[in-house]
Formats: C-alpha cells, structure tokens, sequence
C-alpha cells in the first residue's frame, strides 16, 4: 500500500512520457553547490593572478584576500559531493586510487593539485616572512600555531624574502592554468555526458570556467567591501573600480559564450530541440530567463557598463557594486542550478517531464546545502584572524 501511494506520488509530478527510472532527480542541490564552490575558487585565484603575474597594482588591496577566500572554499569544495554519497566514509579512495578512466576520480588528482601544490604554497610563501615574525612577537598558543605554520623555516634575510617573491610569482603562473583546469575540467564532467543534449556541447566547459571566474571575482569584491565595513576602513575606490572593470569584461565574455552556445543548439535544430525548447519556456522560465539571464547577467553587464563611462559619487558607486555583486552571485548559482536540475527535469524519451522539489530537511535538503555555504565563509573568518593582510610586516613593502 505504500509502494502504491509512493509511486502515484511520483507520476502526480509527470508530464507526458517519461521512463521509469526518471521518476526521481539523482542529483540536487549538493551537487548544484559542488561546481557553484569550485568556480569561487577559481575565479578568485584568477582575480589575485592579475595582480601578482600581470602586476595590475590597482588590485593589490584584494590580493591576499583573493588567495585566502580561494583557499576557505577550496577545503569545502568537494563536501557538498561526499554528503551526497550513499556511503561518504570511503571518499577519500577516490584521491588515492589511480583510475585514469573514470572522470571524477580525475577530478580528486586535479583538486589535490591544485589545493596543496598551488593554493597552499602560494600562500605560505606569501607569509612566510610574517608568521616568522609573528611567532617571535605572540605569546601563548598563537605563538606555537604560528612557528609550526613556517615549518622551521625561519630565516628573514633579504635573500629569503627575494626567493620567496621568486618562488610566489612561479607558483602563481603555474596556478593560473590550474585554476582553468579546475573548473574547466568541471564542465567537462556535464559536456562529455552524451545521453544528455542539455549538457553534452563542446561550449560546456568554456561557458563554466568563464562562469566560475565572474563570481569568484563577485565574490572577492563582497568580501573586500564586508572586510573594509566591519573594520571601518575606507574603501580603495580605485581598486573597487578596478574590480567592477575586470568583472564587467569577463561577464561580457561569459555572456557572448552562452549567447553562442543558445544560438549554436537553435540553428542546429536537432531532434531534441523542441524539448528543450519546452524546458526553457516552461519549467525553467523563472530560474534561466529570469534569474540568470536578466537578474545575473543582463541588469549587471548594464549598469557595470554604464559605470565605465560615468562614475557617481563614492557612497553610490559602493552601493551599486554591492548589489551588482550579490546579482551576479545567485545568477551565477542558478545557471548551476539550470544545468545540474535543468538537464534531469525532461525526459530522454523526448515526450515528457518530471518535476523536482527542494526539501528543507534530509541528507539532499536545502539547510545542508546552506550549511556548505556558511562553512567556507567561517573558515575565511579564521583565516582572516589568523593571517590577516592588513597587519604584514611593513618590511615587505620594500621588497622588489
């Protein structure tokens, strides 16, 4: 009685013909969250590569604060998919089995790469000096945390500090096409799926990574506005302005690439076109025409452009910058959200649909998702107290 009640439940949710196994979405918000967390971190190590490899001085107050929001949402990257797992105790095999045929097992010898040969080193070599210093002027525990983080390495001559800039700027170069693997190689997971037109174009990884780098510069741009706010320091407007330009150049790209990717499956016209043209006018008409196509995209590439050519008074510059960053942030999630949901919700029959509906509680809930988003933001907290970009060494400025 109840497998019959379960399943009239289920068919209640379907429009036209659908095949039994879609009767229910296997993946949700988690894994909406798990390509959304990655292109943070790519975006913003994009952000701190402009300044550190391409010497764009007016980002130089977000530098460390790129490198150090790169690195909160990188340690929780990969959380929202170990949640989703049937068994997520033996998660971890998949970063120490060598599988070169399975994509996601790829994927944990990218993110491994990427977070402890880039991220890590770049950042330790950037701090070196100061938490030598810090560890001779702290008492107590911090004074411990901080001599076990130079891992012995307390040398604070002029010739160390060269080499670690040395060091830092090839870290960084390295790190550049490594962030585009990261992400890139995310939207290689959903194009090379065959068996689904939605996902399945050769445009899916470029379209992401150009994603993933506007809202980690989005979100690098909030998180220098909060930073200056709660320390009641005054905003670097040219650096803020710099910030807007380099957001409004990449969100012109990413929005050209997804025009051509729309354009691309309209003249193509292949049998899966009037589904999806279905998808888009009907189930998906709030999330993907609204909320990611005007809301997060059109409305910002207006207004940024607008503020290339005219620049009001600081107070409304930072007001605009931070609703435009907030804009650009959920319109960037929900094209997550419209390609992971989006690309389940018809059917492989061509002739039907399902519908999906995001629970509150449980394991695939929005309070979990929620969760690993507020995670990444403490853990910046931390790291902000820990090694905070406002308190280095005055030494260093004299650094070539």
């Amino acid at each position: 009685m109840i497998a019959a009640e379960h399943v009239t439940e289920m068919l209640s949710k379907v429009d036209g013909f659908i095949y039994p196994n879609e009767l229910e979405l296997n993946w949700g918000v988690l894994i909406v969250l798990y390509p959304y967390i990655t292109g943070l971190v790519a975006g913003a190590f994009i952000l701190a590569s402009l300044e550190r490899v391409f010497k764009i001085k007016a980002l130089k107050p977000t530098y460390l604060i790129a490198l150090l929001s790169a690195l909160a949402f990188m340690l929780v990257a990969t959380m929202p998919l170990i949640s989703h797992l049937g068994q997520p105790l033996r998660a971890w095999e998949i970063m120490i089995t060598p599988h070169l045929t399975s994509a996601m097992a790829i994927f944990g010898f990218v993110y491994l790469w990427y977070l402890m040969a880039v991220l890590l080193v770049e950042i330790w070599l950037e701090y070196r000096y100061d938490m030598v210093i810090w560890s001779q002027e702290k008492k107590g525990i911090m004074r411990l945390i901080y001599k076990m983080l130079t891992l012995g390495v307390n040398d604070t001559s002029e010739k160390s500090r060269r080499m670690d800039e040395k060091l830092g700027g090839i870290v960084t170069v390295i790190g550049i096409p490594s962030a585009f693997l990261l992400h890139g190689y995310v939207g290689f997971i959903f194009g090379s799926i065959k068996a689904n037109p939605w996902w399945s174009t050769v445009l899916m990884p470029i379209v992401f990574l150009f994603s993933a780098i506007v809202s980690g510069i989005a979100m690098v741009m909030l998180v220098y506005m909060a930073i200056s706010y709660f320390r009641k320091v005054k905003l670097d407007m040219k650096c803020l302005d710099a910030v807007g330009k380099y957001l409004f150049y990449i969100l012109l790209i990413d929005f050209v690439l997804e025009s051509l990717d729309q354009v691309h499956r309209i003249y193509e016209a292949e049998e899966s076109f009037d589904i999806l043209h279905m998808l888009v006018n009907g189930k998906l008409q709030y999330t993907f025409l609204i909320i990611q196509g005007l809301i997060g995209t059109i409305i910002p590439l207006f207004v940024l452009g607008w503020l290339q050519f005219y620049k009001p008074n600081d107070n409304l510059r930072k007001t605009i910058y931070g609703f435009i960053g907030v804009m650009v942030l959920v319109g960037i999630f929900f094209m997550r959200w419209n390609v992971v949901i989006g690309g389940q919700l018809f059917s492989k029959s061509f002739l039907g649909f399902t519908t999906f509906k995001l629970e509150m509680i449980g394991g695939e809930g929005w309070l979990v998702g929620l969760m690993w988003m507020v995670i990444p933001i403490l853990i910046l907290i931390v790291l902000l107290r820990l090694l905070p970009p406002w308190k280095r060494a005055p030494e260093l400025e004299h650094v070539d």
